[in-house]
């Protein structure tokens, strides 16, 4: 290694090096400088204590914030205080509890009462930590390349607001992200009624599923759904309620009474959906329209045979799917995805009527449901910045510099706005060009208000003051209609008392807070008909004309950086995505079968050219693909973006036109002969050869449930070289069962524990080396055909083993068991010699090859969980049944003089997950979850012919097919060997 190779991703690439370690400053930053008089010291120390005087003079507002649960009589240092809160993916809530330390946020968790978390949260939730503490936000208000002051930006707007009176607005533009603030959008109603000829546009780069402010499904009750290019598992606004009511409709535990639902996926590439399917084909995004008449048709006549003209590859998944449909009226679904086109939509709501569906979905009246055509919108205000007439453009939020459609020039039109104004939270490309980039607030630092997907409504509650000079939207906002300007606190608790009149208002005020969702019926919380032109859903790209072409490419959001706006986020960029298992970069996805054609092999760089445009992007042959599609995820390639996110990946957008937003035909590949290096984890810690992942079938579970995994839990007890264990008959005796049919295979555990557990991120050089930290990782294994495989997903934390391997091979002891059975680390004694990690058949150990933890920045320190050691290199870590939790749990338990209740001890991997796929317990308590599923015919621990008795044990992964339907690709059965994708 390089020396200095870390330092990117340990101090942010700081300049600021220390030449003497004796010197206790680094060069240039001394507390005085060498030359100071004492007059000159006497003049700024009064000048100090002038300043300091006349700001105690201004009382500030009074802002109370209400805890999620019992709140101390005073704050006591060291315990935790929860607060009920809201995040935002594509404008709609996710409900959330922050637990906050001596007045700062540390961990982010789900919010249980919320019917859009259901207690989970997403690893864009989790990772929002990280972006408070980021050192590289926007920290001051900017004038062009100037620090400036919120005052001077009041001034300025006042003028232009007074020169904009006598012509109702005409020269002023508001362009805004997907919102659903009810404080916002009546914010920008008063805009609009002050300034009438103003003009608020939305874009969206990555939109939310259409529709979905018009329908909620209740997967619980479908006994089939069909999905059409839509993951719905894993990405839009519902996609934790959904994947916890379609985990449940999952599980088995009675081989006499089971009973599953039934998933059909198609889909141009591999999604978490998709790899959840009972039933999936590979088949190209403009496709989907064909698939879709095909199965309306059939539907719509009734006939279990086929009715159209011309066979074709897919029709005998078609028909197995319309046939499973008309079986299940009443009781079924089909999805369509957001990627696809309004008359793929129309077809699939048609379905649904024709089947009468209405009892797992149910139209939702509360939310705006008007669509507004974006990208006419988006077209017309670029035409207007070009040709001058925009006297004022303020931008909240969002990107469009970066994000908007390559053949829409919005950069080249924003240099004709006479004054611009960028709101947010990372100066980016689009900050570069506007004249005031004002520091947005994160929402742990302002109030608001948002809705969820289903209309339910929550506040946005602060948790700690902003840490720069940052400024909410609400009072960005307000400056255009209000002088002075209120704070955030005020405009949203003004706004909802005006809609709560009642007596009872301060008390039904806190119990919002403290709830985190307005519950009581007194609440006005219904959309008024004006509120629809402002918060509406998006209109997609609408279907191509042109015949297909040999190739089409595809854009998808980043499973981990989204559009971008994660970019600068480590937590994210190093998170394996789902099934390249690449990390910090992108690649251009393709079919094996297309790769054997062309004869490319991974990592070559090619050539994309569409429709006059071209981009070099590296390779990934990724099987399950569809045969003539490429993929490309967009959110990398930035310019203009923190230390973190760097020279990381290829800017898809470039290639992403507004008759192409989400795929188009047209695209041709040239091979360049350059090569590039991924940093993949695909074969690390690689565990083939061995039965570790046991999957079956529903109708093998009904016939023989033991069978199916393989109940074998290896030599009996006392058949062993160990000592006997003191501790096996007393005392708690805590372990774990992953339920492999109820896991989707989000990652939300490993990024949770990360963040729980203070592991750091080590940077693209590092994973390539196979030094990345994680200490909970999900493999990703498939079976059956190349072209069309099958796909399954395995949790792997530590086991936990009773006779555990490592624990003979530490020449200081420093792996050692606790008196409750649990594998611990003693960091203090561990002096590196990694034979623990040798001696590790399931490869979970991890070793601190750098001094991750050093150099870092104040605000980053923030970040740190403080009830878990901060490690230093040379030390070996690995997951610990996040221990500080069940020692919190513990002296609650003795301050009341009782037993730590089943269900008390959540680690961070358990209460993340969204599908509920983790369960953790004392074993020793027969009566306990864990134990119960322990019991079930289904349970297995991985490799426990070793004899290594792992406390972390599974249960095996069930599937329904459809026994009518002839499928290509070759079924998992038992004891076939799955290959690591």
């Amino acid at each position: 290694m390089q020396p200095g190779a870390q330092s990117r991703f340990t101090d942010h690439g700081s300049p600021i090096i220390r030449t003497n370690s004796s010197n206790e400053f680094a060069p240039g930053a001394s507390e005085w400088p060498d030359d100071i008089s004492r007059r000159e010291f006497l003049r700024l120390a009064g000048a100090s204590l002038a300043l300091a005087g006349f700001g105690a003079c201004t009382k500030q507002p009074i802002e109370t914030i209400v805890p999620y649960v019992k709140q101390p009589e005073e704050i006591v240092p060291g315990k935790p205080l929860r607060f009920a809160s809201a995040t935002t993916l594509n404008g709609y809530a996710q409900g959330l509890v922050v637990t906050s330390r001596e007045g700062r946020p540390i961990k982010i968790e789900g919010n249980p009462d919320h019917p859009a978390s259901l207690g989970a949260t997403t690893i864009w939730a989790q990772a929002d930590l990280l972006e408070l503490y980021d050192p590289d936000r926007a920290q001051a208000v900017m004038r062009g390349e100037n620090i400036s002051t919120w005052n001077d930006f009041l001034r300025e707007i006042d003028s232009t607001l007074q020169a904009q009176r006598s012509g109702g607005g005409a020269g002023i533009r508001i362009l805004t992200e997907a919102i659903t603030s009810p404080t916002l959008i009546s914010q920008l109603q008063s805009i609009q009624q002050r300034f009438p000829n103003s003009k608020c546009i939305q874009w969206q780069p990555i939109a939310p599923e259409i529709a979905v402010a018009e329908t909620v499904y209740d997967l619980t009750k479908a006994r089939v759904i069909v999905a059409l290019d839509s993951d719905f598992l894993f990405m839009g606004p519902a996609a934790l309620r959904y994947a916890r009511d379609f985990s449940r409709a999952r599980r088995v535990r009675d081989p006499a009474s089971a009973a599953m639902n039934r998933l059909y996926v198609a889909e141009p590439t591999p999604t978490i959906t998709g790899s959840n399917a009972d039933h999936r084909i590979a088949a190209a995004a403009r496709d989907m329209l064909g698939i879709a008449r095909q199965i309306a048709t059939r539907i719509a006549s009734r006939q279990r045979s086929s009715i159209l003209k011309g066979e074709t590859k897919y029709d005998s998944w078609i028909q197995a799917a319309a046939e499973d449909l008309l079986a299940n009226r009443g009781a079924s679904i089909a999805i369509a995805g957001q990627t696809q086109t309004p008359e793929v939509h129309e077809l699939v709501a048609e379905i649904n009527r024709q089947l009468g569906n209405e009892a797992v979905g149910a139209r939702i009246a509360k939310l705006p449901s008007r669509p507004v055509n974006q990208l006419d919108d988006l077209r017309q205000l670029v035409q207007e910045m070009g040709q001058g007439k925009v006297e004022l453009l303020i931008i909240l939020g969002g990107n469009p510099v970066y994000n908007a459609p390559a053949d829409i020039e919005f950069a080249s039109a924003l240099r004709n706005v006479k004054t611009s104004v960028h709101h947010t939270l990372h100066a980016d490309e689009t900050s570069r060009i506007c004249h005031w980039v004002i520091p947005a607030a994160h929402f742990l630092e302002t109030w608001s208000d948002v809705r969820a997907f289903d209309g339910a409504v929550s506040i946005v509650q602060p948790l700690i003051e902003p840490l720069y000079a940052n400024i909410s939207t609400h009072e960005i906002i307000a400056a255009l209609v209000e002088q002075p300007v209120r704070s955030a606190y005020e405009i949203v608790r003004e706004f909802w008392r005006e809609r709560n009149q009642t007596a009872q208002f301060d008390i039904e005020w806190r119990r919002a807070l403290s709830d985190g969702i307005l519950q009581n019926p007194s609440w006005n919380t219904s959309s008024e008909g004006a509120e629809e032109s402002v918060a509406a859903t998006t209109t997609l790209s609408p279907a191509s004309s042109e015949k297909p072409s040999q190739l089409e490419i595809l854009f998808r959001a980043d499973a981990c950086v989204l559009d971008g706006r994660y970019a600068n986020n480590s937590w994210l960029q190093e998170l394996p995505r789902p099934f390249t298992k690449l990390t910090w970069e992108n690649a251009a996805l393709i079919s094996p079968e297309l790769a054997a054609r062309e004869k490319i092999d991974n990592g070559e760089v090619v050539e994309l050219i569409f429709r006059g445009r071209k981009l070099k992007a590296p390779v990934w042959i990724q099987p399950g693909q569809a045969e003539n599609s490429i993929t490309l995820h967009l959110g990398y390639g930035r310019t203009e973006v923190g230390r973190v996110g760097k020279d990381c990946g290829f800017n898809a957008y470039t290639l992403r036109t507004s008759e192409a937003l989400w795929f188009g035909d047209g695209l041709t590949i040239q091979k360049t002969g350059q090569k590039h290096s991924f940093a993949t984890t695909q074969h690390h810690h690689t565990m083939e050869g061995r039965d570790f992942l046991r999957t079956g079938t529903l109708a093998e579970f009904r016939a023989d449930a033991k069978r199916v995994a393989h109940s074998q839990e290896g030599p009996a007890r006392d058949e062993t070289l160990y000592d006997p264990n003191e501790y096996q008959n007393r005392g708690y005796a805590w372990g774990m069962v992953v339920d492999l049919g109820a896991c989707i295979g989000c990652s939300a555990c490993t990024i949770a524990c990360q963040a729980e557990n203070n592991i750091p991120a080590v940077g693209k050089q590092q994973v390539a080396l196979g030094r990345e930290m994680h200490w909970i990782r999900v493999d990703t294994y498939r079976s059956g055909n190349i072209d069309n495989p099958q796909f399954n997903h395995q949790p792997v934390p530590c086991m936990h083993c009773e006779r555990a391997p490592c624990e003979l091979v530490c020449p200081v002891g420093a792996t050692v068991h606790d008196d409750e059975g649990i594998n611990v680390q003693v960091y203090n004694r561990c002096i590196g010699t990694r034979y623990c990690s040798n001696n590790c058949p399931y490869k979970v150990r991890r070793f601190n090859f750098l001094e991750l933890n050093a150099g870092l920045s104040a605000t980053e320190k923030l970040a740190k969980n403080p009830n878990v050691t901060v490690r230093s290199r040379g030390v070996m870590e690995k997951c610990t049944y996040c221990i500080q939790r069940i020692e919190a749990a513990r002296i609650e338990a003795e301050l009341e003089n009782r037993s730590i209740r089943d269900g008390e001890v959540v680690p961070a991997c358990a209460q993340v997950c969204p599908a509920e796929a983790i369960i953790f317990g004392n074993i020793h308590d027969p009566n306990s979850r864990v134990s119960k599923l322990k019991r079930l015919p289904t349970n297995y621990g991985m490799l426990a012919e070793l004899n290594t008795r792992p406390r972390t044990t599974y249960l095996a992964k069930l599937r329904n097919p459809n026994p009518a339907l002839v499928i290509s690709e070759q079924r998992s059965v038992n004891g076939e060997q799955h290959e690591r994708t």
